[in-house]
């Protein structure tokens, strides 16, 4: 008993037919109004337009945070001018004060030495 192989033309027709057959189904291309397409192409839009929204809420939030970083510093700034607005006016109010004593001591001093020469 022989071995009843496939001859090569019949081997050869078998390998182009699917060939054609992969390339035929790589080919094929559903219709545009085939529910399978249209479904993805609304998937696709939902997920586009989530991450449109969400590229808008993360704008939005940071001009909040740069809004709110800005009020800080308003707010820090704002307390840096008054803490050196009351340190000026305690340095003012100390050197005033100061005057005021040696001005009193100068008086006091003056009496004693007008005492003193008044009695000789």
């Amino acid at each position: 008993m022989a071995f009843k192989g496939d001859k090569f033309a019949d081997r050869a027709a078998a390998a182009a037919a699917a060939k054609r057959a992969l390339v035929d189904s790589f080919k094929a291309k559903p219709a545009p109004d085939d529910p399978a397409v249209l479904a993805r192409q609304a998937e696709r839009k939902a997920i586009a337009d989530a991450r449109e929204l969400r590229a808008i809420e993360r704008k939005k939030q940071k001009e909040i945070d740069d809004l709110r970083r800005q009020a800080e510093d308003v707010a820090k700034i704002e307390a840096e001018r008054l803490r050196a607005e009351e340190e000026a006016t305690r340095v003012t109010e100390a050197a005033a004060s100061d005057e005021a004593i040696k001005a009193q001591r100068k008086a006091e001093r003056d009496a004693k030495y007008a005492a003193r020469k008044a009695r000789r």
